[in-house]
């Protein structure tokens, strides 16, 4: 295999987790009695370019079918962090009723609606069926199409380019990261922005968040790399923020390269965070598939332990995260019975792999389980704060990553 941007042959292992089905691929009644598909699940590492990527196995439009059950408004913190940005981008970036606004991956419609409330016009692009009609409900304009240089370039003949480009946990999900790139190139107005957001590989290795690995993410990026990308597509990046989302992510501003705006002091400031951080060493990536070995072994002991004390434990958040975890740590039914989830298109399905079943989240007041496993750690504030009533009867919250913690 060689690399999806630079095209160096890849020799270098990251981390191998197996053989996993894709983490979204939730399962009905019916599909328990059928085949599964299971790929493989290994991340390598360029030594060139230093674009960390899963090995070529599955194609998008496996992994991103019509049902997919993935809605970013189940969430009400990313809601809040998605109206801040739209406030944030319409003040800083002027926009009007006259500017436009393209988000790639547009999904239900979470992001783009404060931007209709606003009367600014938008578009999303979203090749998801089932989301995208969310969108539409909301009075969004959904282009249900995987998004790429084509269709920018579609977009950009019909006189729709945009001053605000928006993709938020997109970059990682694109198999041609440099196509995508391009397309963000061809659809931008000259004097327009681009921001895109994803986890953060610095935190990745830092916090042991080996659970985000799955085959949806293609990429798994730092900016040192995404600089690199840009470039090749004649973009530059120009201001940079470090978030808390996903358990740490960076938001980056780009441009064209040939436009105007100074460097904002950010930039310099993470690409010295990153190299501090190892990011272009080799052992940093030789050293990590032990650390995420231990805290699967450390899960795998705490539910062992509970069975054994005679003790219930259930799970909250059926994330494609968790898929991995549990799927990686061989965890079945019999060492957590069921998992709750807010999203009314997950429920009365099964998790990928494991076949542990999804319910709604009422059956956790209603069966008191006594530990709660949060398998998206990076919402365990929120979720915490919507069961405090299973806390105070008595409930323990776990989290597994970056270490075992019960509280």
């Amino acid at each position: 295999m060689k690399c999806r941007h630079c095209e160096t042959p890849l020799q270098h292992g990251f981390l191998d987790l197996g053989f996993a089905p894709p983490s979204n691929a939730y399962l009905k009644a019916a599909d328990l009695a059928r085949p599964e598909k299971y790929y493989p699940l290994r991340l390598l590492v360029c030594d060139a370019c230093w674009l960390v990527q899963t090995e070529d196995y599955a194609q998008a439009d496996e992994l991103f079918s019509a049902d997919y059950a993935y809605f970013s408004s189940t969430s009400s913190g990313w809601l809040e962090h998605a109206r801040r940005y739209a406030e944030q981008t319409i003040a800083a970036l002027g926009l009007t009723p006259q500017s436009r606004v393209v988000e790639v991956a547009s999904n239900d419609g979470y992001l783009l609606k404060n931007y209709v409330a606003a009367g600014i016009p938008c578009l999303g692009i979203e090749p998801t069926a089932s989301t995208a009609a969310a969108a539409e409900k909301l009075g969004i304009p959904v282009l249900r199409e995987f998004f790429g240089e084509v269709l920018a370039q579609r977009l950009a003949a019909a006189d729709q380019q945009a001053d605000l480009i928006a993709g938020n946990n997109v970059y990682a999900h694109v198999p041609d990261i440099n196509d995508f790139t391009r397309g963000l190139k061809a659809l931008l107005k000259p004097a327009g922005c681009i921001t895109l957001e994803f986890p953060h590989l610095l935190q990745l290795i830092g916090q042991t968040q080996f659970d985000t690995v799955y085959h949806e993410h293609f990429s798994y990026l730092s900016l040192y790399t995404v600089e690199r990308i840009f470039a090749a597509a004649g973009l530059r990046v120009w201001q940079v923020e470090t978030l808390s989302t996903h358990g740490g992510s960076l938001r980056i501003y780009g441009c064209h390269a040939e436009d105007g705006r100074a460097e904002h002091p950010s930039v310099a400031a993470v690409r010295e965070q990153e190299n501090d951080g190892g990011l272009r060493d080799l052992a940093t990536y030789r050293a990590f598939q032990a650390r995420a070995d231990r805290v699967k072994d450390g899960l795998l002991a705490f539910l062992i332990e509970a069975k054994r004390e005679g003790k219930t434990v259930a799970a909250y958040g059926a994330a494609a995260k968790g898929n991995t975890l549990l799927n990686y740590a061989g965890v079945k039914p019999d060492l957590l019975p069921f998992v709750c989830d807010a999203a009314v298109a997950k429920q009365n399905k099964f998790m990928p792999g494991s076949h542990i079943p999804i319910l709604a989240p009422v059956e956790l007041a209603r069966r008191r389980p006594d530990y709660l496993l949060i398998l998206p750690w990076n919402i365990a504030a929120e979720v915490r704060f919507q069961n405090a009533a299973l806390a105070r009867q008595g409930t323990r919250f776990v989290t597994a990553v970056p270490e075992l913690k019960v509280s």
